[in-house]
């Protein structure tokens, strides 16, 4: 019992204030460490268990066994008494009697086990479910801490005092502002091009009926009006 004792010492309190107020790295190292020393209790607590189970299911086969060897001198002094042997049988009476108070004593041992086990289990039951409680309390205490520890890093990036935040987003700014440019000169570049350079001088060829162009659509007409002439005997135009 003395286990449960320590364990029950160990995480006496109230779980959820415990959980709120810790918010300090080491605070939370020597809250996990409380817990992992519970943990080892109970499972010291349930080995110590299924030893003491051991020894209630031995009582139970003791206790069958003196019951079967009851039953067979009972048996023996009834065969003595039909047979009028009286002083045999009353000797086998006797170690009946010698059985029956073994047999009490043994189902008294059994019993007494079987209540001492329920009492274990109950005990275990409850330590584990406090544990699962302060698992999650500490969970949360880490998670708080991570949180605190994130906003307090952001605040002093974020600070007045040259911002590594506050630099990178600038250069990043920069960077697109000059990515930026760069576009607007290339398509200013287009336009001008299109105004004063050789594509202006294209379009301007190609408005007047010069150029390649030109000169591959008369060359249609022409064969296209010899066709014509050759299918209607005429000569062309």
């Amino acid at each position: 019992m003395a286990v449960f004792s320590k364990i029950l010492t160990m995480l006496r309190g109230d779980v959820h204030s415990i959980g709120q107020s810790i918010v300090d790295s080491n605070a939370n190292r020597i809250y996990e460490q409380e817990i992992i020393e519970a943990k080892a209790h109970v499972l010291t607590a349930r080995q110590d268990l299924t030893a003491v189970m051991a020894k209630e299911m031995q009582a139970t086969r003791e206790i069958e066994r003196l019951q079967r060897e009851m039953q067979r001198y009972e048996g023996l002094a009834l065969e003595a008494l039909q047979k009028s042997q009286s002083a045999l049988a009353e000797e086998v009476a006797g170690k009946v009697a010698d059985i029956e108070t073994a047999l009490a004593a043994q189902t008294t041992v059994r019993d007494d086990l079987a209540g001492h086990i329920a009492r274990l289990k109950d005990l275990i039951r409850g330590a584990e479910a406090v544990l699962r409680d302060h698992e999650r309390e500490l969970a949360m205490a880490k998670t708080t801490e991570s949180v605190y520890r994130a906003t307090a890093t952001i605040s002093s990036s974020m600070g007045s005092g040259g911002s590594k935040l506050m630099s990178a987003k600038e250069s990043l700014e920069r960077i697109k502002q000059r990515h930026q440019d760069t576009a607007d000169r290339m398509q200013a570049a287009d336009a001008l091009d299109g105004e004063f350079g050789d594509k202006a001088l294209e379009r301007k060829l190609a408005a007047a009926g010069i150029g390649q162009a030109s000169n591959r659509t008369a060359e249609v007409m022409a064969r296209l009006r010899q066709r014509a002439a050759d299918a209607g005997g005429d000569k062309p135009a």
